[in-house]
This record gives structure tokens, sequence and C-alpha cells, in this order.
């Protein structure tokens, strides 16, 4: 019976083995007439199943487009446009405005389970156009936490 215990305990410490990490990013940058952050939070589950090795993960975000300048001169904007793109996945949102705009804060958000995930060292471009005028944005890591 010892040796059966002594066995199958290590086996059992192997199977319930599970490594989590924990990723926190904030990606911003700016042009000339922008700010642009993404929020990156995430959770990675490494373990074994029966001696079989296991991955999940878990993420969401958030992306803010924050105008620089006044809300009056947003004033006469028609149509905005922004797209952010991820190394593995990429958003797309576009407004239109029949009255002028009550904000100079544009944002998205969404999330994913076993999906593709947002590495640290990535860098995402944003594309922003509102009527007739385009710019693009890269936002860097600043990295916040990674256990």
């Amino acid at each position: 019976m010892k040796r059966i215990l002594t066995f199958l305990f290590p086996l059992f410490l192997l199977t319930a083995c599970t490594d989590i990490t924990h990723n926190d990013y904030k990606f911003t940058g700016e042009s000339e007439h922008w700010k642009a952050e993404y929020s990156y939070k995430g959770t990675e589950a490494r373990g074994v199943d029966n001696g079989i090795g296991t991955y999940s993960n878990e993420d969401s975000y958030k992306f803010t487009l924050t105008y620089k300048g006044s809300l009056e001169e947003l004033s006469s904007m028609r149509k905005l446009e922004y797209s952010y793109s991820t190394l593995h996945s990429n958003g797309k949102r576009t407004e239109e405005f029949i009255e002028p705009t009550t904000t100079i804060i544009f944002s998205s958000s969404g999330g994913s389970k076993n999906g593709a995930k947002v590495n640290e060292d990535e860098v995402i471009l944003v594309k922003v156009k509102w009527d007739d005028v385009e710019e693009s944005i890269l936002l860097d890591n600043k990295k916040l936490t990674t256990k």
C-alpha cells in the first residue's frame, strides 16, 4: 500500500499543478490631433491534466481615443472612423454625427476566452480618419505588471 501511495502521490501533484500568469499592459501613443490607449488584461493558465499539458487564457481590453483639441474644434465633424491592429487581432469603428459630437473621447472594449493574446512587446497600429483628415498612431507598451 505504501508503494502505491508513493507512486500515486507525485502523479497526483503532476495532474493538479497549474501555473497562472497575469498580464496587465497599457499601450499608449499620440499623433498631432489624437491620443490613444489600449489597455489589456489577461490571464494564462498552464498545467498538466492526466499527464497532458494544458493551456487556456482569458482576456479583456479597452481602447480609448481622445481628441487633443477642444470639443468646439470637433463640432463640424460628421464622420469618425478608427481602427487598431494588434499582431493577431484588430478592431474598427465608424461613427456618424447628424448633430455635433458631445465628447472628445471615443472608446470600445471587448474580450475573449482561449483567443489570441496580446504580447507585451507588440506595437499596435491605430488609424484615425475624421471627415477628410487622416492620422496614424503607433502604440507602445507601458508595462504595468506581470506575475
